[in-house]
């Protein structure tokens, strides 16, 4: 199994100032068993590259286009990600998808490419509160996967972040019970399209991770670790989070 990853999502949050937590955070966990990845802004991913090399702080970026380079205005290619010290991708967050518009088959798309250029994709899966309220969670989050996630999956080229859509920066948090419903479901799920290689695929948690709640989740079946949203920005609430996720083994 790969190391387990505590990966923090900056969101549109963050000058350049905040690269200070960048050091703070190498300080605090300066040789953590987790692997540990900051993605933030695309004006900040060079600068926080720099700010975090000869640490054990990765970067990645939040987002990506499907094409090398060409005529998108806005939009940022894999390779440039990559030519910026990135080495993870976001895709398909929620946020992404609903702001947006985002399919499963646009994801898939960017996995691809994001792939091609040698990036981890992170994709992201998730239900809204109406559905988990009619029953759908699974059978969402299921259909999420198996057409954001394209063929020839790989631990080394991709992890899978579950956040429940109605979870994320609310302060509501899924019952233990629930999460290992969701994440034993999807660690069968990938078992059975990749075999082997599925049950090296780290699963994430995502949806209001602070410090007061990371250990119980941590200690989850099959949660390899959490996408972390608003609790990253600061060394001061993420360290705890990575020393929580070390702690677990």
């Amino acid at each position: 199994m790969p190391r387990k990853l505590a990966a923090g999502n900056w969101k549109m949050n963050g000058l350049g100032a905040a690269l200070a937590e960048v050091t703070a955070l190498a300080e605090r966990c300066p040789s953590p068993k987790a692997e540990v990845l900051i993605c933030p802004p695309a004006t900040l991913l060079s600068r926080l590259s720099a700010a975090a090399e000869g640490s054990p702080i990765a970067t990645g970026g939040q987002d990506c286009h499907t094409a090398t380079s060409g005529a998108h205005t806005g939009d940022i290619s894999p390779a440039m990600l990559v030519d910026a010290g990135a080495s993870y991708v976001i895709l398909g967050h929620s946020e992404r998808r609903a702001d947006h518009g985002e399919s499963d088959a646009t994801v898939a798309a960017k996995t691809h490419a994001a792939w091609n250029a040698g990036l981890t994709a992170i994709v992201c899966v998730g239900e809204t509160e109406a559905q988990r309220e009619a029953g759908e969670t699974l059978g969402v989050i299921q259909s999420q996967i198996a057409s954001s996630v394209p063929d020839g999956a790989t631990a080394a080229s991709t992890v899978i972040a579950y956040e429940p859509v109605w979870a994320i920066g609310t302060g509501k948090v899924p019952t233990l019970k629930q999460i290992a419903e969701v994440h034993d479901a999807l660690r069968g799920q990938l078992n059975e399209r990749f075999g082997s290689e599925g049950n090296e695929i780290r699963l994430l948690y995502g949806g209001s991770v602070k410090a007061k709640n990371a250990a119980e989740i941590f200690a989850v079946s099959n949660v390899d670790g959490a996408l972390v949203g608003g609790a990253s920005l600061t060394a001061e609430d993420f360290g705890p989070i990575v020393e929580a996720l070390d702690a677990a083994g």
